[in-house]
Parts: structure tokens; sequence; C-alpha cells
């Protein structure tokens, strides 16, 4: 019998420690890698997801699966598989959900389930299986939604409100008072520049260097720090603005006067600030005061989009003065133009 040296057995007890240490390294990661993951998301991403994970668990519930907390818990996805994935498909498609809602749940439901079974949750070839359940094309969602009686819930539209140079006028066109001049300075952002309505909330009077004629401020769906030539409208309402209205420092935004008050029959503001949802509202109040109902933040950013694309704006400077991450992105944004090959040039 061979006797082991001292540095073979020293060499063994540092393999054994190695080993106890990477079972507990992969169990403490196995705990926390939901929240890693949740770390890295945005809010308004990890809202949806949330949604997302909650409506998959009504299809369990209702099909009387009694279920873990699934944002939170990588050991209640132990047991999910590929059929019940593909029920989840199915059973929204029976709902009436949009085909673009139901490709991004499912993406979702991906995403958690490799992190389940990088947690151990789900075996690996229960994910591989589960990464073969398939969204639909965009031809596939025609033929689908052909078949179907209910084709969208919810109050998304289907399509973006599409605004007249005239309409986009009206809109920066306010009255001379301190909401006026604040929903001017409000709309002519989003109208010519495009801005977003999270970074809208965001601006801060430091955003704004109006003896340059410029905005620098952040993007936080592409983390990113931008700056903005200001547009001559965009100017001249930021000036009246800012001569008259603007706090002194932080959010650059003040909330309107309430209905109870009698300064809000004035255009009265207040020293609150604007949330996201708190712009949007305004923002469809403003378009049914010029009678375009249902128009949005986001309506505005299509309107600027395809205008700036329509004037002769090269794909690569729209991309980036969009904030998107892909040339894709701006082309989604675009409307089709009436005349097909309008702008299309043969000499």
């Amino acid at each position: 019998m061979t006797l082991s040296t001292s540095s073979e057995i020293t060499a063994r007890n540092e393999q054994n420690h190695l080993a106890i240490a990477g079972q507990v390294a992969n169990s403490y990661a196995s705990k926390t890698i939901f929240a890693d993951y949740q770390e890295r998301k945005s809010a308004n991403t990890l809202r949806r997801q949330l949604a997302d994970i909650n409506l998959f668990a009504e299809y369990l519930a209702e099909a009387g699966i009694q279920t873990g907390i699934f944002a939170d818990d990588p050991q209640a996805w132990a047991g999910v598989t590929w059929g019940i994935v593909e029920g989840f498909v199915r059973w929204q498609l029976a709902r009436g959900y949009a085909i673009g809602s139901v490709n991004v749940r499912l993406a979702t439901i991906k995403s958690y389930s490799k992190l389940a079974m990088k947690a151990g949750a789900l075996s690996t070839t229960d994910f591989a299986m589960i990464s073969t359940v398939k969204g639909y094309g965009h031809r596939e969602g025609l033929h689908v939604d052909e078949r179907r009686l209910e084709t969208r819930r919810g109050s998304k539209k289907a399509l973006p409100v599409a605004l007249t140079a005239q309409q986009a006028a009206m809109l920066i066109k306010q009255p001379d008072s301190p909401q006026g001049r604040r929903d001017a300075l409000l709309m002519v952002l989003m109208l010519d520049h495009g801005l977003r309505v999270s970074e809208v909330a965001l601006l801060e009077v430091a955003t704004f260097d109006l003896q340059n004629g410029e905005i620098k401020f952040y993007r936080p769906k592409v983390d990113k720090v931008q700056i903005h030539k200001l547009t001559s409208r965009t100017l001249d309402a930021a000036r009246k603005y800012f001569e008259n209205d603007a706090p002194p420092s932080a959010s650059v935004w003040r909330a309107s006067a309430s209905k109870s008050d009698g300064r809000a029959s004035a255009g009265m503001l207040t020293t609150n600030g604007l949330s996201e949802r708190a712009i949007t509202k305004r923002v469809e109040t403003l378009g049914r005061m010029i009678g375009v109902e249902g128009l949005s933040a986001h309506d505005c950013r299509h309107h600027w989009a395809t205008q700036a694309a329509r004037s002769g704006t090269p794909i690569d400077r729209l991309q980036d003065a969009g904030g998107w991450s892909s040339p894709a992105m701006p082309l989604r944004y675009v409307e089709s133009a009436k005349i097909a090959n309008e702008g299309v040039k043969l000499t």
C-alpha cells in the first residue's frame, strides 16, 4: 500500500475546502439570484414584469394550481414545464390579449425560468423545453388575429394617435398664464425633441442652459446622458417659463392648482412637482382641448420621429437623437407615408 505524502494530503484538503466553498457560494447565489437580476432593471421594467408574472399566477390559479411567489422565490418555479408555459400563451390568446403583449409576457416567463434553472429549481431539461415555446412573428400574429373575435384588452392603443403639424402647433401655443407657459414647455420638449415622459419628468432647473440654448438630460431607459440643442420654439417657451414661473432649483416642474383652489381658474401653479402620471394626464387633457382624443406623451414622440424622418434626417442621427439603442426602434416609430414612394429619389 502506498502512503500519501503530506503534499498530496494538503492538496486534497484544499480541494475539499474549495468544493465546500463552492457549494456555499452556489447556495447563497441561488437565494439572491432574483434580487440581483431585479437590481439591474429599471422601475418600469420591473413593474411590467411583475404584472406579467401576476397574470401567469392568475392563469395557474384558474386551473386550480396553488403557487408560490414567482417574483421572489426561485423554488416557486419548480414544476413549471413547457406545456404549462405553452398553455399560458394559448390562455392569453383565448382572452383577447394583443399578440405583442403575449410575446412580451412569454419573454418574461423565459427570463425567470432561466434564473430558476441557475438556482437549481428547474432542471436544465425543463428549461430547454420551455425555451422552445415560441411567440408570434408579425405575419403569424395577423393570421391568429384573423381567427379571433377579440384581439386587444385593456386601454393600450393598437396604433398611435397621429398629429398634424397644425395640431402640434396648437398644443405648443398655450395661454399666457403660469400653467399655459408650463404646458407649452412640456409639449414642445416632446414634440420638438422626442423626449420620453420619464425623461421629461426628471428634468431639473440645472438641466437647462438657456444662454447656450441647450439641455443636458438623463435617459433612464438606455442609461445615457445627452445634450440637445433647443429648437427656437423650445428656447422661446423655456425663456418665458423660467422668467415667470420656474422654481429656483431642483425639479423644473410645478403642478397645477387643484380645482378646489380658487387660483385654478387663473391657471396658477403650486410648489409641488409633476409625476410621470400627472404629465401623461395633462397631455391627454391638452389633446382633448383641441379635439384630439386619447393623446399620450408617446404619441408626441411618434410625431417627432415621423416629422424628423420625413424631413430627411438620416436614421443613425434619428437613433442617437431619440436615445434608441438600435436603428430598428426609430423605424418602428415612424409613420408610413400616405404616398408610399414619396421622397424616393431616382436621379
